[in-house]
């Protein structure tokens, strides 16, 4: 998993220029590398398989004292919560739910953190994306959703979300600001030049 290079968010920035010129909605793009880094799960899941050890040793012919099984139990939990850290592993073992619901914390968070609801007359629209999760999500302030809904931006989102899979974020960027120009050029056209938010894209390693 690699983030996008200055040249790549350079292309980023002139495309949300492009859409901001036609529209009084202001565009903020944030990408993250991801969310959480999920620290406790490996330790849950050594926790867990430690724990079945006795049972697993109940079904073979081996036997162990008490002091042995307990010792086995240890190096069975230390040896897979140091394995279970590697990224790879590590994120195929963090429940979907979970990752979904600490992404979409975290754009939340950075809707208020990028200041996109103090913009004049609510005009703030976030595009997050959380890399390593495969998140996509597209909010917009009072002064967008009133006008556009939550469902208009997913059909955006679920083409998005499918090429972050297939690891083409800039291609998803770019085509999410146009997508997302073309709506807001339709429901929010410019009545005003102005440029309250920055255009460049916002990268939390």
């Amino acid at each position: 998993m690699t983030l996008l290079s200055d040249t790549e968010k350079q292309q980023v920035t002139a495309a949300i220029a492009a859409v901001e010129s036609q529209t009084d909605a202001e565009l903020v793009t944030v990408l993250a590398a991801r969310a959480d880094d999920y620290a406790h799960v490996p330790v849950l899941w050594a926790a867990a398989l430690a724990l079945l050890t006795p049972g697993v040793l109940a079904l073979t012919p081996l036997w162990f004292d008490m002091w042995s099984l307990l010792a086995l139990q240890w190096g069975v939990f230390i040896v897979l919560a140091a394995v279970l850290r590697l990224p790879t592993l590590r994120m195929r073992l963090v429940p979907r739910r979970l990752k979904q619901w600490r992404a979409a914390q975290m754009a939340r968070r950075q809707f208020l953190a990028q200041s996109l609801h103090h913009t004049r007359g609510n005009t703030g629209v976030l595009i997050f994306v959380a890399e390593a999760e495969h998140y996509v999500e597209v909010l917009g302030d009072s002064g967008i959703s009133r006008h556009v809904s939550q469902e208009q931006w997913q059909h955006i989102v679920d083409d998005f979300t499918a090429k972050v899979r297939k690891g083409d974020t800039l291609q998803g960027f770019l085509d999410c600001v146009g997508a997302c120009g073309a709506l807001l050029l339709q429901h929010v056209p410019a009545t005003d030049q102005k440029n309250e938010l920055p255009n460049h894209m916002i990268v939390i390693e």
